[in-house]
């Protein structure tokens, strides 16, 4: 069997509500034949005590290396500043946008809607599917 490839990901997320991010990270780790490195910046208290511009240039350099970035759909998206500043940093390198569908909502924050290049389902194999076909 050839050598899986490894996809570079940055999992966007609100660190007050890492419940959903959990649940996508163990999504990927039970996906069959998919392997991922995860760029994540983590569920750190270290990051209480930076300043905005270095938690800024944290967020940048998670970012830089990655093939994809997943944003996490729920609503916390549309009042969280550095949700969006990972949004506009993404686009600003062109980095691929998959955005998940929160979980038995009807509705996509906006900001998750117009920067997405696709927007997937709460779902594993629509989730690694929207991976492998939109990773640079």
């Amino acid at each position: 069997m050839p050598e899986l490839h490894r996809y570079r990901l940055f999992i966007s997320h609100a660190w007050h509500r890492h419940e959903a991010y959990d649940r996508v990270i163990n999504f990927l780790d039970d996906a069959p034949y998919f392997i991922y490195s995860n760029y994540s910046v983590p569920n750190d208290k270290a990051f209480d005590r930076m300043s905005t511009a270095q938690l800024e240039e944290e967020i940048k350099q998670q970012i830089r290396p990655v093939e994809s970035v997943i944003i996490l759909g729920g609503l916390y998206v549309s009042y969280s500043k550095w949700i969006q500043f990972e949004i506009d940093f993404a686009k600003s390198l062109q980095k691929p946008i998959i955005g998940i569908q929160p979980w038995g909502a009807q509705r996509m924050p906006l900001a998750v809607q117009y920067a997405a290049n696709t927007i997937v389902g709460w779902n594993s194999s629509s989730i690694v599917k929207a991976i492998r076909e939109y990773s640079i």
